[in-house]
């Protein structure tokens, strides 16, 4: 029946969604227990397979320079992240913004754009994470609310349908979704936190508000550079989902909004108890 064969497609891609969500949120979990190297080691191979779909998008042609210069940063603040050298890890991202646009004749701004949002991907979850234990639940309550967003923005979109929020980036994405996906992310986020401070409820709602909506333009923006690149997903990486672009991009602008509320509440070194002990 062509009904039941147009249906199949989208029921195996949500199939394929689901089993690599399932197999990859214990690894992110275990990662952000576990701290330290391992969780540094993880975020920065993901980082590197970030920056490669990224250079894949804006030089279809290949840039060896350009993914060599920005993997030497990558790899470089990984390497202080692990010694405690943050506020250096900071330092050789910008340098490595620069170097990446001065070697790039085409798409120069994108080009350092990409090398900005790999390094964050490394850096943000490492500086949240910290050493104690505040660090992991504030990690986990950025996973819940990003993950949250996703999840019910996607069943509440297509359950009550409605106004496009995006029509000429994400024609799919709609505002009945997004205020589903901030619901959410409110229930998540709450879930996390409130068993061990149940005071915070009100606060914490309006952070998971702030972090779902930063998460949601996250989307939007890889959507949008995939439409200037006329490209469907950033890679075939992970079944299901596309790349690995795709699967992080709603958590790679959240957790650098993440590190920056903790910072301006709790300072660079106690982000986590800035970003979830109100």
């Amino acid at each position: 029946m062509p009904g039941i064969a147009a249906a199949k497609p989208g029921s195996r891609n949500l199939l394929l969604r689901v089993v690599s969500s399932a197999v990859l949120a214990p690894i992110a979990i275990g990662a952000a227990y576990l701290g330290g190297w391992t969780l540094t080691i993880f975020w920065t191979a993901a980082a590197i397979a970030v920056w490669w779909e990224w250079t894949g998008l804006v030089h279809p042609a290949g840039h060896r320079g350009a993914l060599i210069t920005g993997c030497c940063a990558i790899a470089i603040q990984a390497f202080l992240l692990m010694n405690d050298r943050a506020d250096v890890a900071l330092m050789i991202a910008a340098l490595g913004v620069l170097g990446a646009a001065i070697i790039s004749a085409r798409n120069a701004v994108w080009t350092a754009a990409g090398v900005g949002y790999a390094s964050m991907l490394v850096i943000a979850p490492v500086m949240i994470r910290g050493d104690d234990r505040t660090g992991f639940f504030a990690i986990v309550f950025v996973f819940a609310v990003v993950w949250a967003t996703d999840i019910f923005a996607y069943f509440a979109g297509r359950a009550i349908g409605g106004p496009r929020l995006a029509p000429s980036i994400s024609p799919n994405k709609t505002w009945s979704g997004a205020i589903g996906g901030i619901i959410g992310a409110i229930l998540a986020g709450g879930a996390v936190v409130m068993p061990s401070n149940p005071r915070t409820g009100f606060t914490i709602a309006l952070v998971a508000v702030a972090l779902s909506a930063v998460s949601q333009a996250g989307d939007l923006f890889e959507s949008r550079m995939k439409r200037i690149f006329n490209a469907k997903d950033s890679s075939a990486l992970i079944p299901g989902h596309g790349g690995v672009m795709d699967r992080l991009d709603g958590f790679a602008t959240a957790v650098v909004a993440a590190l920056v509320i903790g910072a301006v509440r709790g300072g660079w070194d106690a982000s986590a108890q800035g970003l979830i002990g109100w």
